[in-house]
């Protein structure tokens, strides 16, 4: 059987013995071809098999309808929540969302990013990857006047709109909390400190051992990747040190994880011995035993505020745009792995 040729104005013209022209403004629904003639031209459109060609349609606007998204990671239940937000504002003003993960890759992101902008998405919405140290791949759509707004790992040296959650208060929060529960020998299992909210975390994490009178311990502070076996090495590091530490602070809820199975498998109590608060509010922080402590992020109130912003951009015709970074507010969720007192 061979290849049909693809059908075209022209043909559902020719069968319908109307001009081209016609059928066009019909299939677009122009009010000056009466509903009935739409309705017609409509339904020979579908039975001949007909599709508009986008590709076309999208030359002539220099427009894709497309946004695409860069994800460190989109197991994560912080990330997959930002989507969640950014398809449900993308999808209702008529764009379809492009979705990549750099598995905090540096050379995946920069292919992703290249890729997104050879195939002209209209703007992008991206959080970076744990290795980003260098920019270039990024710097290309704000130099060609394409549209972004960074979440959570944002870029700071990029001008464009930037969406993060107070990690500084989110981390002090947890920090004042384990004091609270009688910990005075705190540690933080924290990330890379080329990354901001990494940064700002560590902050807010000594600005609360600063204000009880606590002094800051380096030697209680470990950085690395946060992932589980990142969690498990620093916390079996931490514990076999000569004073170790009756709590721990961890960056997100991945490191708490494994360090609550560290502790258990070698039979330290938790939180009796050391209690543990994560960050993120994972899925599983809730139902994994003892349950853990963490901070709450609207992941999902982010995505759409993100959407909102880079389709506001995409149809906006101002040459110059005010730049603004939004500060979402944080909420601690107390549980098990850190309650000492009632």
């Amino acid at each position: 059987m061979g290849n049909q040729s693809e059908i075209t104005i022209h043909d559902i013209a020719k069968k319908l013995n109307i001009s081209a022209s016609t059928v066009s403004r019909a299939l677009k629904d122009n009010p000056i071809i009466s509903e009935a003639t739409r309705k017609r031209i409509k339904k020979a459109a579908e039975e001949m098999g007909y599709r508009p060609n986008i590709m076309a349609a999208n030359f002539r606007t220099k427009r894709t309808n497309t946004i695409g998204v860069i994800v460190p990671l989109i197991n994560r239940h912080f990330f997959s929540s930002v989507i969640s937000g950014i398809e449900e504002v993308a999808y209702d003003q008529g764009f379809t969302v492009t979705i990549s993960q750099s598995n905090d890759n540096l050379e995946k992101e920069q292919k992703i990013a290249y890729t997104l902008f050879s195939n002209r998405v209209d703007g992008v919405i991206l959080s970076i990857g744990m290795e980003t140290k260098e920019i270039d791949h990024l710097q290309l759509f704000a130099n060609r006047k394409v549209p972004m707004v960074f979440f959570d790992r944002i870029v700071e040296e990029i001008e464009t709109h930037k969406i993060i959650v107070n990690d500084f208060e989110g981390a002090y929060k947890a920090t004042q909390h384990l004091i609270e529960q009688g910990a005075s020998r705190i540690a933080h299992i924290g990330g890379p400190l080329n990354l901001k909210i990494y940064e700002n975390r560590q902050k807010g994490y000594c600005k609360a051992l600063s204000d009880a009178g606590i002094e800051v311990d380096n030697s209680l502070i470990i950085n690395g990747n946060l992932r589980r076996d990142d969690g498990y090495k620093a916390t079996k590091k931490l514990v076999l040190a000569e004073n170790r530490p009756d709590a721990i602070f961890c960056a997100n809820d991945t490191t708490a994880l494994s360090a609550i199975i560290f502790l258990q498998e070698n039979g330290i109590k938790v939180p009796e011995e050391v209690a543990i608060v994560g960050f993120s509010n994972e899925p599983f922080s809730q139902v994994v035993t003892p349950t853990i402590s963490t901070i709450r992020q609207p992941g999902f109130l982010i995505g759409k505020k993100a959407a909102e912003l880079i389709i506001k951009q995409i149809n906006s015709n101002k040459k110059s745009v005010v730049y603004e970074t939004i500060v979402m507010p944080t909420e601690l969720i107390i549980r098990e792995s850190s309650k000492r007192k009632k």
